[in-house]
């Protein structure tokens, strides 16, 4: 696996699982085929143009990888503005391996009004909208990918990923890395309480 703009964070491995080849492998009598994929991650600092996530797609789409994940939307420094979303969007779509969005704590937790009011959950509510709306990763090579929001219950996590490649099961899993946005305020963790409730049952369903 080539590793584009891949920084060792925690936060990359919680918003990702790799997940198990399934048991019945071990039974099989042929070895499966080799693949390879990408990981991206944001640097963490603003960009105005976009630059590094399009050269680190393009570097992606010159290897001709099973799937890219990209861990995160943008930086914590930059706005939780639809207009930036519309355009990271985008990008996203001009991708030619299939592109899956993991989200990370810096797309959404820490978002805030001009008051400085918190719209955290409002601004996942968007990015839901914007970016988990189809069936489908974005990019030219389009994956098939499987919802927790096909359960009733579980309906608003969209952004609970599942897909398979040859024998191998893939996942993300929405757990960012600010302590999980947990709210130390008494009376204001409904969505993280929620949020636990949903991750646990899509972690039970996959194992």
């Amino acid at each position: 696996m080539k590793r584009i703009a891949q920084r060792g964070s925690l936060q990359r491995l919680a918003c990702m699982l790799l997940l198990l080849a399934g048991t019945h492998v071990a039974a099989m009598a042929t070895e499966p085929a080799a693949f390879s994929f990408g990981v991206i991650a944001h640097t963490g600092t603003a960009s105005v143009d976009d630059a590094q996530l399009r050269e680190g797609i393009v570097s992606s789409d010159a290897d001709n990888l099973a799937f890219v994940v990209v861990n995160g939307i943008k930086a914590a420094a930059e706005p939780c503005s639809d207009k930036l979303f519309l355009r990271r969007k985008a990008v996203f779509e001009s991708a030619q391996n299939g592109l899956i969005v993991s989200l990370a704590a810096s797309d959404w937790t820490a978002c805030t009004r001009e008051n400085g009011a918190s719209m955290a959950i409002e601004r996942l509510t968007r990015i839901r909208e914007l970016f988990f709306t189809d069936e489908f990763s974005f990019g030219a090579s389009r994956l098939p990918l499987m919802r927790q929001a096909r359960m009733p219950r579980f309906r608003a996590y969209v952004e609970n990923l599942q897909w398979d490649v040859g024998n191998i099961m893939f996942a993300t899993l929405n757990l960012p890395a600010n302590n999980n946005a947990y709210m130390t305020a008494a009376g204001r963790n409904n969505e993280f309480e929620e949020r636990m409730i949903a991750n646990r049952d899509w972690l039970h369903r996959l194992f």
